[in-house]
């Protein structure tokens, strides 16, 4: 066989590079085993007990740790015990000595009980003086007690913008005569309203009930401020009386005893419909029947400010039911006698007739018909016997 160099290398693929990288994967394997066999756990602690370095010298930052002296505790003197032959010691507080304001010592001052009041040396200087009241306004000037009863409370501010300011409790309208005519309930209710109201009642009303023979005592008070809205409906927008802007009124009763009904078909026509032009004159907003459903049986009256002073009046003043047959028998008469009497007057009576028809039915002679069939077998008889003969 014929070798040479060219054909070796092929059949023997080696090379100077090849080598030169298997000789470096070698030491560096070895290294790394050296380095790990230096870092063993135990042999680390054993250098560091006797203090000796690995073969490179702390080339990567581990030092031999050098011993450290003890730390030295100083000791604090203390002081000698007392002897048991010394003198006592006084007491180190100084002794008060009570001088008289002649020899120059001012006198010390007594303590003050806690629930003493304070004196004026010691109030302060500058105190805040509570924030006064507002004026009063010119409806509250206006609305006296010569007018109506109706003492002033205070603002009310609840949610939704209810309440309002300037209120008062209208307890009573004085009429021109000094006679009172009650509120029952009392309304809460802004002074302009309760003005109206008063104004309305000692104008209009009280010379109707003189026109009806009796004076006005009493103004049924069906409703006045009240938190919610309108006509109680769940998410409605804040009605009048939420703003103490408000007052549902069902009547009036007079002193004669008579109670007045506004809603009442009953009540005389005209009497109603003169309440009616009273209040839509004076009011802005007037809900009675027929007007949505909630106010069959009272009247709503409010002052609600409106673009153009656009007013509602809205009641129907119905005429009376019509009459029909009535369900129960009329009253008894007064002058009829009683009932025990009247029945036993009435048995009697009975008797009798039964009796008199009794006595016709005897008296009356007997009917043809009656009589024929005994006429027709006496005619039989009679035969016979004229037969056998």
């Amino acid at each position: 066989m014929n070798f040479s160099p060219g054909k070796a290398r092929r059949k023997w693929p080696f090379s100077k590079s090849a080598c030169g990288e298997t000789a470096k994967m070698v030491t560096g394997v070895t290294l790394l085993l050296v380095i790990c066999a230096a870092y063993d756990p135990a042999s680390a602690a054993r250098r560091r007990a006797t203090g000796l370095l690995p073969f490179w010298g702390g080339l990567f930052g581990e030092r031999a740790t050098k011993p450290r002296r003890a730390a030295l505790h100083a000791t604090v003197p203390l002081p000698k015990p007392r002897p048991a032959d010394a003198p006592a010691i006084e007491s180190e507080q100084p002794a008060v000595v009570n001088r008289s304001p002649a020899e120059g010592a001012a006198p010390v001052p007594k303590p003050r009980p806690a629930d003493a009041p304070a004196t004026k040396s010691e109030q302060p200087a500058e105190r805040e003086q509570p924030a006064a009241p507002p004026p009063p306004s010119a409806c509250r000037l206006a609305l006296s007690e010569e007018i109506a009863i109706a003492p002033s409370i205070p603002d009310i501010h609840g949610p939704g913008g209810c309440g309002g300011e300037d209120l008062v409790r209208l307890e009573a309208v004085v009429l021109p005569d000094k006679h009172r005519v009650a509120l029952k309930p009392a309304a809460t209710l802004r002074c302009t309203m309760a003005s109206a109201i008063a104004d309305w009642v000692r104008t209009d009303m009280a010379p109707l009930a003189a026109s009806l023979g009796s004076e006005i005592s009493d103004l049924d008070n069906f409703d006045s401020f009240e938190c919610r809205g309108r006509n109680r409906v769940a998410g409605a927008q804040l009605s009048e009386h939420g703003r103490a802007n408000a007052l549902d009124v069902r009547g009036v009763k007079l002193a004669d005893g008579r109670s007045i009904s506004l809603t009442d078909r009953e009540v005389p026509r005209d009497t109603r419909e003169t309440i009616l032009h009273s209040v839509c004159a004076r009011f802005m907003t007037v809900l009675g029947p027929g007007s949505d459903g909630y106010h069959e049986d009272h009247i709503h009256l409010d002052l609600m400010e409106r673009h153009n002073n656009y007013k509602i009046c809205q009641w129907n003043v119905w005429d009376p039911l019509p009459q029909v047959a009535p369900l129960l028998p009329a009253a008894r008469p007064e002058e009829a006698p009683p009932r025990e009497v009247a029945a036993k007057a009435d048995t009697d009576k009975t008797d009798a007739d039964k009796a008199d028809a009794a006595k016709s039915d005897g008296a009356k002679p007997a009917s043809p018909r009656a009589a024929g069939p005994k006429r027709r077998g006496a005619n039989k008889k009679s035969a016979g016997k004229t037969g056998a003969s």
